[in-house]
């Protein structure tokens, strides 16, 4: 499991991050319209994974406001923000926010918290996602991860744009 803090609070995760090198794993994510997206749906692309515990917060709107930002600028890349936030509100915040550039989907009903090892454990935030990133070449084999030791704090946004490189 991966020890990170709340505020300075320890906080625990199922587990790590998958490995750079492997595969990331298939997925049945959904969209504010309630569509499946699998990683078919990104088939060929790059793909930087967001993860966060809900949009809500101000540190997962700014990394999602951020991605958006530098998506746009990334040649065969899609970004894709992950949490257990139903659907709707996570397509209220990116109307609302203008967010253009990142597709938002829903882990309410999936196991990609699970299969990623990033669903915590503990807390008040037990059930919630973890603040992660990571990053797939176009051939879905997993170039970078980050797992987030205070959730409170933003990801290495250089890092994971430069993993893509």
């Amino acid at each position: 499991m991966s020890n990170i803090t709340l505020k300075g609070n320890a906080v625990n995760t199922i587990g790590t991050l998958p490995s750079v090198g492997t595969t990331i794993k298939d997925f049945a994510l959904v969209d504010s319209g309630l569509n499946v997206k699998t990683l078919e749906s990104f088939e060929g692309k790059k793909k930087v994974f967001n993860i966060f515990p809900s949009i809500d917060t101000p540190t997962c709107a700014s990394s999602a406001r951020k991605f958006n930002e530098e998506a746009s600028a990334l040649d065969n890349t899609v970004v894709i923000n992950v949490s257990k936030d139903l659907p709707f509100a996570l397509g209220r915040f990116c109307a609302a926010e203008g967010l253009s550039n990142v597709e938002t989907l829903s882990d309410f009903r999936s196991s990609f918290g699970d299969d990623n090892e990033v669903t915590i454990t503990d807390s008040p935030m037990k059930g919630l996602l973890s603040r992660a990133v990571i990053v797939t070449d176009a051939d879905n084999k997993i170039v970078y991860t980050e797992q987030v030791s205070e959730i409170a704090d933003e990801p290495n946004y250089s890092a994971a744009l430069a993993a893509l490189k």
